[in-house]
């Protein structure tokens, strides 16, 4: 049984809480077995996202690395700074308004000297936003007691870059985590009743993060997810290394396994003329009937697709969209590094509002670019079966994960079988 709500942005989010709960349990008064079994998880994008900055210490390093462990924590990149902190990048760091800033460098047993100073110029920016601390991990105390003397917020993480070619997230990703359950929900206030703290497990992407494991786990095979929204598109994978893949790698940064991007130039309305822009530097045909309609549709984000004709339009942004973050999604981070091996996601979900308007046959048609596109260079996933997150049980397959993984499970498994070919 599900329920929904319009969005509660004018006011108090507990309202459509609230809602959906009453409605949930009107349905669950008519199913025995459930009226007495009702628990309650929640997950939020924090009135806009998780907003997240990096100081690194090597650029083409570190902070990339953790670049990917951000994002695989769900959260948003808004700086991105390496070297040692300068008060122009003290000022930099507080124009880009983070919720939370994870402070990184060197690997095990190296340089620790820019992770001091830099832990150093937090201690004393006046920020007052939490710090997540995980670089070197024979300094991580005199870090976490040089930012604690300053009176900043702090927790220390295991190093996300223990050693080159390794990048170890999972201990940073439950710091994130825990900063943004405990600072950023209760910070921005977006309900004053008491409940709503303790019911929000995750941030939206990382629920989905969570989903998409699920997903590997029960179907076995390779799992994307493409999630077009007005804004951006993100595109979550999880992978398993196959023949020439799982040859031992040579990046300097490791490819992690389960990963998401976030692409903020394509969206289906206020990005949406990014979208044309970004399809002529990859060299995708866009004839003048979509160039028009991204340009109407930036210029009012509030428009509908209404006609036929409209919503034949707003369906081929969608797909410029998906193949578009998907080639992002996929490129290596430098010319010499190798792709992230798609071809052989067997499950590609498609998110978004469009696509669960459009219902699932219209979105293969849409998606099948993804799944056949080489403009890339390299193996599309062209066997991939198609499926549309139509009832938005994706984020709840994430949250139900860990405290009740057989009904993620099954969940996951009623979404799997929904594709069609």
């Amino acid at each position: 049984m599900t329920s929904s709500t319009p969005t509660t942005s004018d006011g108090d989010v507990w309202e459509g809480v609230s809602r959906v709960r009453d409605a949930v349990a009107e349905q669950a008064r008519h199913t025995p077995a459930l009226e007495d079994e009702q628990h309650v998880l929640a997950c939020s994008s924090a009135g806009g996202g998780l907003r997240l900055a990096v100081v690194g210490f090597e650029r083409d390093v570190t902070a990339r690395a953790v670049r990917v462990v951000a994002l695989s924590a769900g959260a948003s990149v808004v700086y991105l700074g390496s070297g040692a902190l300068t008060p122009s990048g003290i000022e930099h760091l507080r124009d880009a308004e983070p919720d939370l800033v994870l402070l990184v460098g060197g690997t095990d047993g190296g340089n620790a000297q820019t992770l001091l100073h830099n832990a150093a110029r937090l201690a004393h920016a006046d920020l007052s936003v939490p710090v997540v601390a995980a670089g070197n991990r024979d300094a991580a105390q005199e870090v976490h007691a040089t930012l604690s003397a300053g009176g900043v917020r702090s927790s220390v993480a295991d190093n996300v870059l223990p050693r080159i070619g390794r990048v170890s997230p999972d201990s940073a990703r439950r710091a994130i985590r825990d900063a943004f359950l405990t600072h950023v929900i209760g910070g921005k206030h977006l309900s004053r009743h008491p409940s709503f703290t303790t019911l929000v497990r995750r941030a939206t992407p990382d629920a989905v993060i969570g989903a998409v494991r699920v997903l590997r786990e029960v179907t076995g095979h390779d799992v994307m997810v493409i999630d077009v929204g007005g804004a951006t598109t993100d595109v979550y994978s999880a992978v398993e290394p196959h023949g020439g893949d799982a040859a031992p790698r040579q990046d300097v940064v490791g490819s992690l396994r389960v990963a998401r991007t976030v692409e903020g130039d394509l969206g289906m309305r206020y990005t949406a003329t990014g979208v044309i822009d970004a399809a002529t530097r990859e060299a995708m045909p866009v004839d003048t009937d979509l160039q028009r309609w991204a340009e109407d549709v930036g210029s009012d984000p509030r428009r509908t697709a209404r006609s036929a004709h409209d919503r034949r339009s707003d369906l081929s942004l969608a797909s410029v969209c998906a193949v578009v973050a998907a080639r992002r999604h996929a490129r290596p981070h430098q010319p010499t590094a190798t792709p992230r091996p798609l071809a052989e996601v067997h499950t590609l979900i498609a998110s978004g509002g469009v696509f669960r308007r459009e219902g699932l046959a219209r979105t293969r048609d849409a998606l099948l670019p993804v799944a056949r596109d080489v403009g890339g260079g390299w193996q599309p996933p062209d066997r991939a079966t198609i499926a549309v997150d139509a009832e938005y049980v994706l984020a709840s397959i994430g949250l139900m994960a860990d405290e009740w993984p057989q009904a993620a499970a099954s969940l996951a498994a009623g979404l799997a079988r929904s594709q069609g070919r």
